[in-house]
C-alpha cells in the first residue's frame, strides 16, 4: 500500500486569492517510509501576506527566483501517482491544490484522502489534535519545528500517521515493504526471558536475509539492502 504524506505553505488562507509556495511530501509503503520525498519552494506571483508569514517564516524575497507551479506540477503528479493522500487538516491543502491545477486547466486530485486532523478527533476526544500536540503526545521530537515547513511537518505527520493507524505492528506480515535503513543496520538487541541482552550475530543476520531472499524473492526489503540510499526528488 502506497501512501503520499503531504503538506503544504500558502501566501494567506483564502483559496481563491491565495498561492501555494512550499509543497513537501514523503512516501509511505506499507506504513514505512521508503526515503523518497518531494519538496519544492514556488513563487506565487504574488506578495505574501505578513500572517502568514509569520507562521511559515517564507519571506517574498526567499521565494522570488523559485520556480511557479506550472513549472512542477507533472513532477508532482508522476510522484503522487495513484496513492492515497495523507494530510493534517486535508481539506485545506486539498483546496488549495485543487486550485493551482484548475489554473492549469488540470483536474483535480481523484486520489484516496485521509485526513489525519479527523483520526485524531476520532482516537483521542477531548485531547488537542494540533501537529505539535500530536507529536507530545506520541513522544516524537518536534524540536526542529521553529515554523511550519511543508516537508518537515510531513515527516513529522508520517511518524504521527503511523501512531494513529496503530504504530508499526500494521504493518507487520510478509507482504514486501521498503526499510528506510539496510536490513543489517535494523538489527535491535532483544532482551530475553532472564534479563540478559542478546543481539543477533553477522551469522544469524546473513541466515536470515538468505531466508527472506528466498521467502520473498526480489522484495523491497532486498532492493533497499541494495541500494541502501534514500531518494529525494528536488524540482529544478
Amino acid at each position: 500500500m502506497r501512501e503520499i504524506i503531504f503538506d503544504t505553505e500558502t501566501t494567506g488562507f483564502g483559496v481563491e486569492d491565495h498561492r501555494v509556495i512550499e509543497l513537501g511530501a514523503v512516501e509511505l509503503i506499507n506504513r514505512l517510509p521508503t526515503g523518497k520525498t518531494f519538496h519544492v519552494y514556488l513563487n506565487p506571483e504574488r506578495l505574501i501576506d505578513p500572517g502568514a508569514m509569520r507562521v511559515h517564516g517564507i519571506t517574498d524575497e526567499r521565494v522570488k527566483d523559485a520556480p511557479k507551479f506550472r513549472d512542477v506540477a507533472h513532477q508532482w503528479l508522476a510522484f503522487v501517482g495513484d496513492a492515497t493522500l495523507v494530510a493534517h487538516n486535508a481539506e485545506f491543502d486539498m483546496a488549495f491544490m485543487a486550485m493551482e491545477l484548475q489554473r492549469l486547466g488540470l483536474p483535480p486530485h481523484s486520489n484516496p484522502v485521509v485526513d489525519t486532523l479527523t483520526l485524531a478527533c476520532e482516537k483521542l476526544p477531548g485531547q488537542r489534535h494540533k501537529l505539535d500536540a500530536l507529536c507530545s503526545h506520541y513522544g516524537i521530537d518536534n524540536s526542529a519545528r521553529v515554523f511550519h515547513g511543508a516537508l518537515l511537518d510531513a515527516q513529522l505527520l508520517a511518524e504521527v500517521y503511523v501512531e494513529l493507524t496503530g504504530g508499526l505492528q500494521a504493518s507487520f506480515g510478509l507482504e514486501a515493504v521498503a526499510p528506510t535503513v539496510p536490513l543489517a543496520a535494523q538489527a535491535t538487541p532483544v532482551v530475553a526471558g532472564n534479563g540478559l541482552v542478546v543481539a543477533p550475530t553477522t551469522a544469524e543476520l546473513a541466515a536470515h536475509a538468505a531466508w527472506l531472499a528466498k521467502l520473498v524473492p526480489n522484495s523491497l526489503w532486498a532492493q533497499a539492502e541494495a541500494t541502501a540510499e534514500a531518494t529525494e526528488i528536488i524540482p529544478q
